[in-house]
């Protein structure tokens, strides 16, 4: 029964990766986690349809949305080589603001796999007064959805009060590093994490996780496209196997060429400048 669980967990990877181990995938929960305020600077985007249809038009390899969204969009997706990645764990920040450390569980593996999912995530913020709570979240998933053959992603975020007081920032990447490690030895099979500031220290974050493949989270858009490229670059110098990037996608009003320049950074190795220059994004 193993075998056929590996075997299965692989090839739904593969679905995310192309033959170079890396990967480009679009998220989508910013809705649920920030609000519909992320979508005022390109209010169309609001709809999930609309950029979803764009990122796959583009050449995306995999997108991340919550269930619901999932269930909305989810026909953008039918017939496209695109991989599909249902995150099952999420926060509002409607909520007091000392419960944001916390992730809830808003789906379960079987929604996923209804939604024609390829792999599961769910988030745990190492180092949060909640952090137990969220281990044993991502434990149920994990061992569900690896009894049914399918990838478990982790959102491996350091964060909390403990964290800020010893180290001085959530990117320090000795707490990335650590994050990292912690989700490979929980079982993820590809971990999403801080950039740490530097090719020397994310590279130690990609040692730690052990073969884990590590992906930057995009985080906040950049004025400039450039400069989000040359960090993607310097994360797959560092041996990291691509990005999740949300903002830097959809708060832009045209994302096509900044997808196709991420691609080209990624999957060919090119340098950033010539890969902005070749979509017309300076």
């Amino acid at each position: 029964m193993e075998a056929y669980n590996n075997i299965g967990i692989r090839r739904r990877l593969r679905r995310f990766f192309r033959r170079d181990g890396r990967a480009l995938i679009f998220a989508m929960d910013h809705g649920f986690e920030h609000g519909p305020t992320d979508f005022e600077e390109n209010w169309e985007h609001i709809n999930p349809r609309i950029i979803i249809r764009k990122v796959v038009r583009a050449g995306i390899d995999g997108v991340m949305m919550l269930p619901g969204i999932a269930r909305i969009s989810g026909e953008e997706l039918v017939g496209k080589d695109v991989g599909l990645m249902v995150k099952l764990t999420s926060k509002t920040e409607l909520r007091p603001k000392e419960e944001w450390l916390m992730q809830d569980q808003l789906g379960f593996v079987e929604d996923a796999i209804k939604l024609g999912a390829d792999a599961v995530a769910a988030t745990v913020y190492w180092g949060s007064p909640y952090e137990g709570a969220m281990m044993r979240q991502f434990a149920e998933i994990a061992s569900y959805a690896h009894d049914l053959g399918y990838p478990v992603v982790q959102f491996a975020y350091p964060r909390g009060p403990y964290i800020n007081e010893k180290y001085g920032k959530k990117e320090d990447y000795r707490v990335v590093m650590y994050g990292a490690r912690a989700a490979a030895e929980m079982g993820a099979d590809m971990i999403k994490t801080y950039w740490t500031g530097s090719r020397e220290t994310f590279a130690k974050v990609v040692d730690a996780a052990s073969g884990v493949p590590v992906l930057l989270s995009g985080g906040a858009k950049t004025d400039n496209p450039l400069d989000f490229l040359k960090l993607v670059w310097e994360v797959i110098e560092a041996g990291g196997s691509g990005a999740v990037v949300g903002r830097n996608i959809f708060q832009r009003e045209n994302p096509e060429p900044m997808i196709r320049a991420l691609l080209r950074v990624i999957h060919r190795n090119e340098d950033p400048e010539e890969a902005a220059k070749a979509e017309g994004l300076i």
